[in-house]
């Protein structure tokens, strides 16, 4: 399905693009900010409007990018295919369920990073406002939507891709904890090092999920080249059969 491979391919460009941008962000904000101890947002609210909420906005999209691509996995059109019987009709439907929910947590996760681009934290040492609290809960729910939806797809796309995510969204739950450890009794403790490898586990959950998708796509096209090869080749065959099965009758006493 070449929409599905085209789609994973804009969302790897854009995933790939927004991580050198993140980077580039930090490496140009004020050098008095401690990446231990402070978060990326804290380094975006220095530098609003900069590379970083612009890397948020761009992961936003590639995500996004990915969601109607996913959906079409599950649309039982793959090459080849045969039309499924009861059991074959129930898996689809929970496949579909799975990836819909799914495709909800990706939502998620792109709508809190647009939230958590627009809506900026308070300055290092200030107190939080509203703003603060809203770019705060919508992080939370991104960080959070975005392994439990690597979770189900897991279970759908199968193979080493399976294993990937499944690995990713235990690793991403993990740094989810320490962070809440890090903010609360930890007194934030390396908590900028928790997010930040939060960050790299979670993008790179998408990347994966991204590259699946690429390598779907390539596997239906050929699927489909194959299945034309071999209707093409059948065709002479059909043919003759038609015509031995349809001879012409001696008339009688000739």
């Amino acid at each position: 399905m070449p929409g599905t491979q085209r789609n994973g391919l804009l969302a790897l460009g854009g995933i790939a693009l927004a991580a050198v941008l993140a980077v580039i962000g930090h490496v140009v904000v004020n050098d008095d900010l401690d990446p231990w101890s402070l978060t990326v947002s804290d380094f975006a609210v220095s530098d609003r409007g900069g590379v970083i909420d612009v890397a948020m906005a761009l992961l936003a999209a590639a995500t996004a990018v990915l969601i109607p691509a996913l959906w079409r996995t599950g649309s039982g059109s793959e090459p080849g295919g045969s039309r499924p019987g009861g059991d074959g009709r129930a898996r689809s439907g929970r496949t579909r369920r799975r990836l819909r929910v799914a495709g909800v947590l990706l939502a998620a996760w792109t709508a809190g990073l647009v939230t958590a681009a627009v809506v900026p934290t308070n300055e290092p040492g200030l107190p939080m406002d509203t703003a603060a609290y809203l770019h705060r809960y919508a992080s939370v729910v991104a960080f959070l939507a975005l392994p439990v939806a690597g979770w189900l797809l897991a279970g759908h796309l199968g193979g080493r891709t399976a294993g990937w995510l499944r690995a990713l969204t235990l690793a991403s739950l993990l740094l989810a904890g320490a962070m809440v450890w890090s903010a609360y009794p930890g007194d934030r403790l390396l908590l900028g090092l928790a997010e930040r490898l939060l960050i790299v586990t979670e993008v790179t959950l998408l990347a994966v999920l991204a590259s699946s998708l690429i390598l779907t796509g390539r596997s239906w096209s050929r699927g489909s080249t194959q299945s034309a090869c071999i209707t093409t080749d059948r065709a002479p065959q059909l043919h003759d059969r038609r015509v031995t099965g349809g001879g012409v009758t001696p008339v009688r006493g000739a």
